[in-house]
C-alpha cells in the first residue's frame, strides 16, 4: 500500500490533490486541520492535511470521470481492511457524490465557523495582550512623570526606565513594574558609608561645603550621637572663623556635650590640635563655608584637608555637606569645586525644607560616591539619620511615608 499526505487551504482542495495524483482507487485514511502555533499563527493561515492510500497493484493511469461536482468520494457502504474504498463503478460514484458534496460543504461550513471562533478567540487574546501592554506602558509613563516631578534628572529617569523596559516581559503586571523600578532605585542609591569606630585607630573627620548648608549643626548632631550613644571620646576642631558667631555656636554645643574644642587659623595649628587629641577616638573638624565660585578659597580648604598631618594610627575621612534644596545644576558645580578629595562622602541637609528628593539620586549617579547621612531639622541630636535607600525610593515614587 502506498500512503501519502496532501496539504491545501481547504479539505476539498486537499482531496482534489489526492485524486489528481493517486487516482480513483485511493482511500482517504484521515483528514485533519493543522493550526500554526506560537507567533506564526498571526501571519499564517491554518491548512488541511489529507492522508490517502492506494494498493500498489492498482494503476493510477485510468481516465478520471468528469463530474460537475467534487469527483472523489468516500464510499460509506463498502469497507476494505477497515478503510473506506472507492467504488469502481462511475455510476455508483456519481450517485453518491451529491450526498458527499453536501457533507463536505457542511463540514467546510463547520470548519469555517470553527476558524471564525478561533480567530475571534485569537483576536480577543491579542486585544487583551494589547490592553495589558498599553496599561503597562501607561503605568511606566506615570512613574516616569512622578520621578521627573520629584526633580530626578531626565537623563537618569531615562536610564532607569530603559533598564526596566529591557528587563520586564511584555506581559508584566503593574505591580511587577512598580517593584522593578523601586528595586532599581534602591540599587542605584546603594548602601550608605558612615563613620565607624575602628579598634586601635582614631579618626579625623572633615566636613566641607558651601555656606549656609548646616555643617556646624550637623557636626553637633554627630558629636552628640557618638559621645552619648557610642560612648566614644570626641573632640571638636573648627576653622570657621569667617562666619559671625560660628565659633560661639560650636562652643555652646561643646559645652553642653562636655567635649573639648580647638579653634585653628592655619594648617600648623591644625596639626598641633590633632596631636593634642591623640587619646581621642573621634575628632570632628568644622571647616569654613566656601562658595564654589571662589577658586582661591576652595584651594585653601583643599590644602587644609589634604596636607594636614596625621600619624599612622589615624584615619582621615571627608564629608561634603549639601543642601537638598539646592538646584541640581548648582550641586554639580559645588561638587566640581569641592570634590578633589579622594574617597569623600556626601551628607544631605534640609530634607524638611523640600518635597522633592530627586537630588539625592542625581548626586549619587553623578558622583558615584556614598550618600551617608541626611538631616531634616535643627534639633540636636534627633534630626539626623543614616540614609535609608528604601525610604528615598518610596518618596521618589510618590509615597508620603
Amino acid at each position: 500500500m502506498i500512503i501519502k499526505k496532501f496539504q491545501a487551504g481547504t479539505e476539498a482542495e486537499a482531496i482534489i490533490k489526492a485524486k489528481d495524483e493517486m487516482g480513483s482507487g485511493a482511500v482517504v485514511l484521515n483528514i485533519k486541520t493543522i493550526k500554526h502555533r506560537g507567533i506564526s499563527r498571526l501571519f499564517k493561515k491554518d491548512y488541511v492535511e489529507v492522508t490517502a492510500a492506494i494498493e500498489e497493484m492498482q494503476h493510477v493511469t485510468a481516465p478520471i470521470p468528469q463530474l460537475p461536482k467534487i469527483n472523489i468520494a468516500v464510499d460509506n457502504a463498502y469497507k476494505s481492511s477497515g478503510s473506506y474504498t472507492m467504488e469502481p463503478s462511475s455510476n455508483v460514484i456519481e450517485e453518491k457524490l451529491n450526498s458527499l458534496q453536501t457533507m463536505l460543504e457542511n463540514r467546510m461550513k463547520a470548519s469555517e465557523l470553527e476558524k471564525e471562533d478561533d480567530n475571534e478567540k485569537d483576536l480577543a487574546e491579542t486585544a487583551e495582550d494589547t490592553k495589558e501592554e498599553a496599561q503597562g506602558l501607561k503605568f511606566i509613563k506615570l512613574i516616569y512623570n512622578q520621578l521627573i516631578d520629584n526633580e530626578v534628572n531626565e537623563k537618569y529617569v531615562n536610564q532607569i526606565m530603559g533598564e526596566i523596559q529591557t528587563a520586564l516581559k511584555k506581559e508584566a503586571t503593574v505591580d511587577s513594574i512598580l517593584a522593578a523600578v523601586y528595586q532599581k532605585i534602591i540599587l542605584k542609591i546603594g548602601q550608605p558609608k558612615t563613620i565607624e569606630a575602628e579598634e586601635g585607630k582614631r579618626k579625623v573627620v572633615f566636613f566641607m561645603g558651601p555656606t549656609g548648608v548646616g555643617k556646624t549643626t550637623t557636626i553637633a548632631k554627630l558629636a552628640s550621637y557618638f559621645k552619648l550613644e557610642k560612648k566614644l571620646k570626641v573632640a571638636l576642631i573648627t576653622s570657621d572663623t569667617y562666619r559671625i558667631a560660628a565659633v560661639e555656636q560650636l562652643r555652646t554645643y561643646a559645652g553642653i556635650l562636655d567635649v573639648p574644642l580647638s579653634v585653628i587659623y592655619t594648617i600648623e595649628e591644625m596639626n598641633q590640635a590633632v596631636d593634642a587629641y591623640r587619646d581621642y577616638d573621634l575628632i570632628l573638624v568644622d571647616t569654613a563655608g566656601r562658595t564654589h565660585k571662589n577658586n582661591e578659597q576652595c584651594n585653601e580648604l583643599m590644602h587644609l584637608i589634604k596636607d594636614s598631618r596625621v600619624d599612622e594610627n589615624t584615619v582621615k575621612e571627608v564629608y561634603l555637606v549639601l543642601s537638598a534644596t539646592t538646584k541640581y545644576k548648582d550641586l554639580i558645580k559645588i561638587n566640581e569645586a569641592f570634590g578633589h578629595v579622594n574617597n569623600y562622602n556626601i551628607i544631605f541637609t534640609k530634607l524638611d525644607e523640600t518635597s522633592c528628593l530627586g537630588n539625592i539620586l542625581n548626586m549619587k549617579l553623578n558622583t558615584g560616591v556614598s550618600i551617608s547621612y541626611v538631616t531634616s531639622g535643627q534639633v540636636v541630636p534627633d534630626d539626623i539619620s543614616i540614609l535609608d535607600p528604601q525610604k528615598i525610593a518610596r518618596s521618589l515614587l510618590g509615597s508620603n511615608e
